[in-house]
């Protein structure tokens, strides 16, 4: 028996072994020495996209670095149930923010993905488009018609393969089939582990109408009202950039190599023949610099898809950014651009939870949870397939609200929201037990916050100031929030569940109760962008033109979240999705 234990030890190392794509490497001694057309900085929801996209030229080498590991065999990664695991981990960069005069002066911890994939890796794995309102203002801020929703919609189905949820029922009704791709590359679907709650909400939707209605497909770009929660999952697994773009038949190209475990510490000026300053070399290392500094020069452009923390702290340990600021913390300035680090915009949101007067809920066993796991295993079906949340409503203050009398609509439009609500009911997780929560959280806020480098090393986490709740609006929005879901819990439907809100107010506490209450639980929604933003072409503010070049630079374009002038009311990795896909089009356009 120990012997047969020990072949099947070795014939799984192997499998395991011959399994590891050639293409991702931890060294960069163990690729070809070739030279790079293109140089990815981050392999993350955008990078990743990137990659696939100008490797489809078998002319163009591309290289990614990535600073994480690889996403293969993570399970807490492919488990759709397990990603709130990843946090504080070595998949996770483990951000906290400096403290916040709106919170307190409590910090708050930001999670972003530290994997190939990046945030679609680790994140709640929503997928909420926003308004076509959003997109149009992008398409105004920038003078560029292409980032409307009309254009950009055709790069949102390019990204999508709508599938079944893993439990196969029939979801008639609960999705709009005509505004979803069927031929894209990340799986998109509605949730697969229904629960007693969802009947309660539409039933509660329904009886309220108005606000509430049930809006049969909230990615429809007029998202207001209550639908079905979207997800990247599919066939039980989610779905991720990594997965997704960086799939073992793309990762068989010769012209793409994925470097992992390694951080890029700086961009390096190079010649120009424009009379621009051009950065198209970049210096990394493997973990913590101990193994020495590398470098590696592209012929067309080095892209940064490090994420709206990431990239605009290379760009400022790289003497890119405000000058003042640089000089500072010890930076040589090179390209004076204040707009770099600034703009930070992340939605606030907490959670509201009631104790159910009814058993109908249970805390999973260590037994039953053993049990869900070997069926995903085995099967990839059953109640791990679940995010937590299946349903979700976006509502608008009313234009009558006297909020407006003292405060400017941040939002884009009048099909735009200003509250989502994230309905997280009895069920398995995050709120197991006696108990149902609802997510408050500001879809678009007026707050802005900003990311200052520290030093002239990379190491030295920058200073994240998130600005949360400074803007006076965010909190009477997240009142209304508070009295909207006091409406909707009002609903016959929920008679029966004889609830009552224990958590992080009562229906006893006054309104300076509740605001403080607020200001001691609210955190980050962790959809952070804008911190390079785009604008237009020859505009003195912003960090990127449209075509997402950096202003003032040759050979450096920025493609990920920090280049949202504005975010979506959303989770924002369609958003991501569909500016990588654009970005890789205009790419491969201008060197063509």
């Amino acid at each position: 028996m120990r012997c047969s234990l020990r072949v099947q030890f070795l014939c799984l190392l192997l499998q395991v072994t011959l399994s590891v794509p050639l293409a991702i490497q931890e060294t960069i001694s163990s690729f070809p020495n070739v030279t790079y057309d293109f140089v990815i900085v981050g392999g993350g929801t955008a990078g990743a996209v990137l990659a696939n996209r100008l490797t489809e030229n078998p002319r163009w080498n591309v290289l990614v670095i990535e600073a994480g590991p690889s996403h293969e065999g993570v399970l807490d990664s492919m488990v759709p149930n397990f990603s709130f695991n990843l946090q504080n981990t070595i998949h996770d960069w483990n951000y906290t923010s400096t403290p916040q005069p709106g919170l307190n002066n409590r910090s708050v911890a930001i999670p972003r993905g530290h994997m190939l994939g990046g945030c679609s890796s680790i994140n709640g794995m929503f997928y909420t488009r926003g308004s076509s309102s959003d997109y149009d203002r992008w398409a105004t801020v920038t003078g560029d018609d292409g980032w409307s929703w009309k254009n950009l919609l055709p790069y949102i189905l390019k990204n999508e393969r709508w599938t079944s949820p893993s439990d196969l029922r029939n979801t008639s009704g609960q999705f709009n089939h005509t505004v979803h791709g069927r031929h894209g590359k990340t799986y998109v679907s509605l949730y697969s582990v229904p629960e007693a709650l969802d009947e309660k909400i539409m039933a509660a939707a329904d009886e309220l109408g108005g606000e509430f209605a049930y809006n049969i497909d909230t990615n429809s770009g007029d998202p207001l009202g209550t639908g079905w929660l979207q997800v990247t999952v599919g066939k039980g697994e989610r779905s991720s950039s990594a997965t997704a773009y960086l799939a073992p038949e793309y990762l068989k190209r010769p012209n793409l190599h994925v470097l992992v475990k390694n951080r890029v510490t700086k961009l390096l000026r190079t010649s120009s023949l424009t009379g621009l300053p051009a950065f198209r070399t970049v210096q990394f290392t493997e973990g913590y610099g101990d193994g020495g500094y590398f470098q590696v020069t592209a012929r067309n452009e080095v892209i940064l898809s490090a994420g709206s923390f990431g990239t605009p702290h290379i760009l400022q340990v790289s003497g890119i950014g405000d000058s003042r600021e640089l000089l500072a913390a010890g930076v040589e300035p090179i390209v004076d651009l204040p707009s770099v680090g600034k703009n930070l915009t992340d939605q606030p949101q907490f959670s509201m939870i009631w104790s159910l007067g009814i058993n109908q809920t249970f805390t999973p066993t260590a037994e039953l949870q053993a049990q869900w796991l070997a069926e995903w295993h085995a099967k990839r079906t059953g109640p791990l397939t679940g995010v937590g949340v299946n349903s979700i409503a976006w509502i608008r203050i009313p234009d009558s609200s006297p909020i407006w009398d003292t405060h400017s609509d941040p939002t884009s439009g009048r099909n735009t929201p200003h509250i989502e609500l994230a309905f997280i009911g009895g069920g398995l997780y995050p709120l197991p037990g006696r108990i149902m929560g609802i997510n408050d959280v500001v879809a678009e806020p007026h707050s802005r916050g900003s990311i200052s480098v520290k030093s002239s090393s990379i190491f030295d986490y920058p200073l994240i100031d998130m600005g949360l709740l400074t803007h006076p609006f965010d909190m009477a929005a997240l009142k209304h929030g508070i009295t909207a879901i006091r409406k909707f819990v009002s609903a016959s439907t929920f008679q029966a569940y004889n609830l009552s809100l224990v958590y992080p107010f009562t229906d006893e506490s006054t309104d300076t109760e509740v605001e403080a209450a607020i200001r001691g639980v609210v955190a980050s929604n962790v959809h952070p962008v804008g911190t390079a933003t785009m604008s237009k072409k020859g505009d003195k503010w912003g960090a990127v033109d449209p075509d997402l070049r950096v202003k003032g630079v040759d050979g450096l374009r920025i493609v990920d979240a920090s280049v949202m002038p504005f975010i979506t009311c959303s989770h924002t990795q369609a958003a991501v999705y569909a500016i990588a896909e654009r970005a890789s089009d205009m790419i491969a356009e201008s060197w063509k």
